[in-house]
């Protein structure tokens, strides 16, 4: 075994906090054993940690250095790291056995994690700016003369992120966290759960190993976090995974409360699956249906937040529902998760089998089985924490316990509906979930559906069959989605893309003077000065332009003629260019004017360097707008400033963004866009 991955060799777990991994006190704890063999794979004890120096260390030594960082920068150490874990994967997979996934349920845990870091520094890269500040929103005027303005804008909290997840997805879990975290500058202490902590110091060792992370951007606590809660302040916040009843204790604390600790959970829900109407037996968006439950059941042995708990079904489908199904689970292998022909492997131990045979019980006061056993292959399933799939049928279909009991495993109930509304409020009577899916072909009851579930789900996947073949899944989490819930599902959010990273920001309104806003944003505003003494700015390296470097244009008047030519070439004969008493009969237009396209290509003429040089290329427009028409006769001029700057590290080339502002001869703004383009650095790749 490497020495990356000592959490099969029955030992002490380590914390890695305060830049270094640190053992426990004694030897003596929690023993943890696989849950395919019952066997011990590690031992879980006190490290007796100070929180308040783990909690000091992370903001001493990794804020300062994290919160200089663009979110550019940060971006770049996600992606190497992403790439670093890509590579030394399968180091992971063995331990993950351990816990009872195959190695499709380790898929979605272990690359499903790292890939998150790669989405996540993707996107960034394309929707964040290459600076500390994120300007959120549009900048507004507070002054007619614009001399006076208003922003949000965010900035990085001084804070930790605390993140405490739940035993089913010990790698994703932590990472996804994470990502969003590291992105807005702010550094991590995460605390793994306990049954299956061992994997998660698996992923530990190789993050620490691979050097890319600033010191104290992430520590890792396996075990107790002792009075870590009590240490935080509003600069902090908490991110919790697990079941409901513990997410309400957490948002409780004292210190949670007084300090205003922002806090987010993502609990246990009963999520369900509509099967519409418009989806008949016999029918491939109704096979698929069928596939997605029981692959919803088995995936991660059901041990899954966004599983699906409620199979809600149109009572005149509901037995040829069952029937498929039925067909469906007895296909089902349970067994040794090393084993390739098997498709279901074990809970994550014993305790978690025990509790969800306990929660099956309480269904069956509302619901009848349908099937609960199978043959386990190459196991013994009493040592192991095996499970057949059970598959209940509602005998009261509003009873509280269909709807409020989860049974966290291979387990789903059958119920029947007799409208839309009524499968509604079905959905409903789970008070908050995670996600929602409906499959059904008639876009009609799609929308019905998709609307009135909103306000109870977080999620809603519709299927049909055009998308059969690439939906993404029903428990599938996305990075650039949000994953969270109302009510009973935890009331917050995490993931959501750039949600997520705001999450960890301070937007705060900022009002100031252009050349102020200019200075804060680091985007230029207009009425901010500019800079023309450099000459053409296209003649300069993307290294030597700065902020607010400017030219204004020779003049060109726009003619008849120009308008004419120009619908020839490109055969827009709209109208208001061609027919002069047709244009002066609508209530916009004064007589022909020119095509909004002659008027941006008319600018380009004006500003465009055609030499070689520094400019290689434009890449597109931003926020184009045509303020005031321009008739044959206007005379336009163009004011072209440098205004904003994202460099492309290592390509030889940054992408500047140039405020555009083109006006006639009385000084009114014609035509306002941004001009993107790439600009070569002075340094070329080799």
């Amino acid at each position: 075994m490497s020495s990356s991955n000592p959490a099969l060799e029955n030992r002490v777990l380590e914390s890695y906090v305060l830049g270094g991994w640190h053992k426990p006190r004694s030897a003596d704890g929690r023993m943890l054993t696989s849950a395919v063999t019952g066997e011990p794979v590690a031992i879980l004890a006190d490290h007796g940690l100070d929180m308040a120096s783990v909690r000091r260390y992370a903001i001493d030594t990794a804020g300062p250095e994290l919160r200089a960082m663009t979110f550019h920068e940060r971006a770049a150490i996600l992606r190497s790291l992403g790439k670093y874990l890509m590579e030394r994967k399968d180091e992971l997979y063995p331990v993950s056995t351990a816990t009872g996934a195959t190695r499709s349920d380790s898929w979605f845990d272990i690359d499903g994690g790292i890939g998150v870091l790669l989405s996540y520094s993707s996107k960034a890269r394309r929707e964040l700016p290459d600076s500390t500040v994120l300007i959120d929103g549009e900048i507004e005027s507070l002054a007619r003369d614009g001399s006076f303005l208003g922003a949000h804008i965010g900035t990085s909290r001084t804070g930790v992120a605390v993140q405490i997840n739940a035993f089913n997805f010990p790698c994703w879990g932590m990472l996804e966290k994470f990502a969003p975290a590291f992105l807005a500058g702010v550094p991590t202490i995460a605390k793994p759960a306990s049954p299956t902590a061992y994997l998660t110091e698996a992923l530990t060792r190789l993050i620490v190993e691979s050097g890319l992370l600033p010191a104290g951007s992430l520590q890792v606590i396996c075990g107790g976090t002792g009075d870590l809660l009590d240490q935080l302040d509003g600069q902090d916040s908490v991110a919790f995974t697990g079941s409901a009843s513990t997410a309400a204790l957490l948002r409780a604390h004292p210190t949670i409360i007084d300090e205003a600790v922002r806090f987010t959970a993502e609990a246990d829900s009963l999520n369900c699956a509509i099967l519409g109407a418009g989806a008949v037996p016999g029918s491939a968006t109704f096979a698929g249906f069928v596939a997605e439950v029981v692959n919803e059941m088995t995936t991660k042995a059901g041990q899954k937040c966004t599983a699906i708990r409620r199979i809600l079904v149109p009572e005149t489908h509901r037995e040829a529902t069952i029937e498929a199904l039925q067909a469906a689970l007895a296909d089902v292998v349970v067994g040794d998760p090393a084993d390739k022909a098997t498709t279901m492997g074990a809970l994550a131990g014993i305790d978690q089998r025990a509790e969800v045979r306990d929660a099956v019980e309480r269904l069956k006061t509302s619901a009848t089985v349908i099937t609960d056993h199978c043959d386990f292959a190459g196991v013994d399933p009493e040592r192991g924490a095996f499970m057949a799939p059970t598959l209940l049928q509602a005998t009261d279909r509003r009873a509280d316990a269909i709807h409020q009991v989860e049974a966290f495993g291979p387990v789903s109930t059958v119920i029947g509906y007799d409208s839309p509304a009524e499968a509604v409020e079905l959905a409903a009577l789970g008070r908050g979930s995670l996600v929602a899916s409906v499959f059904t072909d008639d876009p009609a009851e799609a929308a019905t559906l998709t609307v009135a579930l909103g306000s109870h789900h977080g999620r809603i996947q519709v299927v049909d069959e055009s998308s059969l073949e690439s939906h993404t899944g029903h428990g599938a989490p996305l990075p650039n989605l949000v994953h969270g819930g109302p009510g009973r599902a935890g009331g917050g959010e995490e993931l959501g893309g750039m949600r997520a990273v705001k999450h960890h920001l301070q937007i705060s309104a900022v009002q100031a003077s252009p050349a102020a806003m200019t200075a804060i944003t680091g985007e230029y505003q207009a009425g901010a000065p500019r800079n023309d003494t450099k000459g053409h700015p296209f003649r300069l390296y993307f290294d030597d332009l700065e902020i607010g470097d400017s030219i204004v244009t020779d003049s060109r008047t726009v003619t008849l003629d120009d308008i004419e030519r120009f619908a020839e070439l490109t055969g827009d004969n709209f109208y208001a260019h061609m027919d002069d008493e047709a244009a002066k009969a609508s209530p916009i237009f004064e007589g022909r004017v020119a095509h909004g396209y002659l008027v941006v290509s008319a600018a380009a003429g004006l500003f465009v360097d055609p030499d070689p040089g520094p400019v290689l290329a434009n890449y597109g427009l931003d926020r184009l707008r045509f303020a005031k028409p321009t008739y044959p006769g206007d005379t336009l001029t163009v004011t072209l400033t440098c205004k904003r700057k994202t460099l492309r590290a290592g390509a030889g080339y940054g992408e500047v963004a140039w405020d555009t502002q083109v006006v006639n001869q009385n000084g009114e703004v014609a035509a306002a866009y941004d001009v993107l383009t790439i600009v070569a650095t002075r340094e070329q790749p080799s």
